[in-house]
């Protein structure tokens, strides 16, 4: 036997698996392409864009210009760290060409997300940037504030179409992204950047929607699903409806977002020079050729998301499938999943207020689609939004998204057991089977895959940016 250390709430649990499981570790079983130096790599970039003329050409004495960037989820808050470095050296070479400090703002492209304290700007985009813009210049995007966007119409694919005001009426809109594998079109960054990040819950709901994510080809993660279609789709009836492209800036960075490559130019341009270098850090083949019949991961307390993700109900279950589609290369249909879980009953409702009430809705269906009869009085909640608005918490429409990608791993499984649940009942409202032990979990996954089942661990799931798996391709 092999013992190997999960994520458990606040600590770990030792698990033991065979010796023939396999265990996926950064250093071990893959490792990232080299890092580069940020700073040289990002002049380099801006100075040699693709699809667009430099930021040296674009810009003129007298511009306004808005920086759009990610917020606190993703990204880094090292020194090195994509935003960090970038922002400083555009604002610089947007000054050389007669662009005025004042004239340059920054925006928090959080889309649905919490907005951001000013600490949280401090500790991601680092003291020094953050002053050159207090207290006027920076800004959270709001997409509930209906004077702050602009309608745009359909796309082609019938999807709604808005725009954060600012970004719109920018002389020179500017979009900083990361390249990072996401169970949500393959990569972040790109479009997935503009119509996550600087849109409205009206739009939003378009592609993180049962429609879209309970395709068959919403997994595994991949750039080749409709959703990823509708990211460009809208991504480019936004530039179409403001009468301009925007000027992108993205890394491709790695497990502990360590800059590997720099790419600036039209969001499509950079989508299809940074794939392939993301490609290498992200889908990592493995030298198998059989699937996986039982899937094992810990969930922590807190990750990404923030405080309580490993605790929230609806939020358990999306990090649950998350992983599922980051595996699903590997994974047999109708496997098993095992992730402990603390499960306590913590919502986090100051940051996450709407999701108790969402929950409890969810207890009144059968199937988890179903939440979508209640949108129109759970995502427009006037309290949740004036939260969302006011008091640093996530949009209410956070939560519908999060159910719809939770509901990815029943679909796709035949059980997904929570070994370690302090609160049971929180599992089961979930659709999860909660066991005391982790022992028990594994026997009982036997029912459904059979004797000696081939495990699968990925205990690093939340520790760092993730990684997606394969099998062996053929001829290799």
């Amino acid at each position: 036997m092999q013992q190997v250390e999960l994520d458990y709430g606040d600590g770990v649990l030792n698990v033991n698996l065979p010796d023939d499981a396999t265990v996926i570790r950064h250093g071990v079983t893959y490792q990232d392409p080299p890092e580069v130096d940020p700073w040289e790599e990002t002049r380099k970039a801006l100075e040699n864009p693709l699809g667009m003329p430099p930021l040296r050409e674009l810009a003129k004495a007298g511009d306004r210009v808005v920086i759009a960037f990610p917020d606190r989820v993703k990204g880094g808050s090292h020194p090195g760290a994509h935003r960090r470095v970038a922002i400083p050296i555009i604002c610089e070479i947007l000054q050389e060409v007669g662009v005025k400090l004042e004239n340059i703002s920054l925006i928090c492209a959080m889309g649905l997300h919490r907005h951001n304290t000013l600490q949280e700007l401090y500790e991601y985009l680092g003291k020094d940037v953050v002053d050159m813009f207090t207290p006027d210049r920076i800004f959270m995007h709001d997409a509930a504030d209906s004077n702050g966007i602009v309608e745009l119409g359909e796309d082609e694919m019938g999807n709604a179409v808005t725009c954060n005001k600012m970004m719109a009426e920018a002389d020179l809109p500017i979009m900083l992204g990361h390249v990072q594998g996401n169970p949500y079109g393959g990569y972040s960054g790109g479009y997935k950047m503009a119509v996550t990040g600087f849109t409205t819950w009206s739009s939003i709901r378009c592609h993180h929607h049962p429609h879209t994510m309970h395709r068959d080809d919403f997994l595994p993660a991949s750039t080749h699903s409709h959703m990823r279609k509708q990211f460009d789709t809208i991504g480019k009836k936004m530039e179409e409806g403001i009468g301009k492209r925007f000027f992108t800036v993205d890394a491709v960075i790695g497990a502990r977002a360590q800059v590997l490559g720099v790419y600036a130019g039209t969001a499509d341009e950079v989508q299809k020079a940074s794939w392939p270098l993301a490609e290498q850090r992200t889908n990592v083949y493995l030298d198998e050729t059989e699937p996986y019949d039982v899937l094992v991961y810990g969930l922590p307390r807190s990750f990404h998301y923030g405080p309580g993700m490993g605790t929230n109900p609806i939020l358990m279950l999306q990090a649950i499938a998350a992983q599922l589609t980051r595996c699903y290369g590997v994974f047999r249909e109708g496997g098993v999943i095992i992730a402990p879980s603390i499960c306590d009953g913590w919502f986090n409702s100051s940051w996450f207020p709407s999701y108790e009430k969402t929950y409890q809705k969810l207890q009144q269906v059968s199937d988890f689609s179903d939440i979508y009869k209640f949108e129109s009085e759970l995502a427009t909640d006037p309290d949740a939004v004036f939260k969302y608005r006011f008091e640093n918490a996530y949009h209410p429409g956070h939560a519908l998204s999060m159910v719809t990608m939770g509901a990815v791993a029943h679909q796709r499984t035949s059980a997904v057991f929570m070994p370690g649940a302090k609160v049971p009942g929180y599992a089961r409202g979930m659709g999860c089977i909660p066991t005391d032990t982790f022992d028990e979990a594994l026997s009982r996954a036997e029912r459904y895959v059979g004797k000696k089942p081939r495990i699968l661990a990925v205990p690093e799931a939340f520790r760092m940016a993730g990684v997606h798996l394969h099998l062996k391709q053929s001829g290799d």
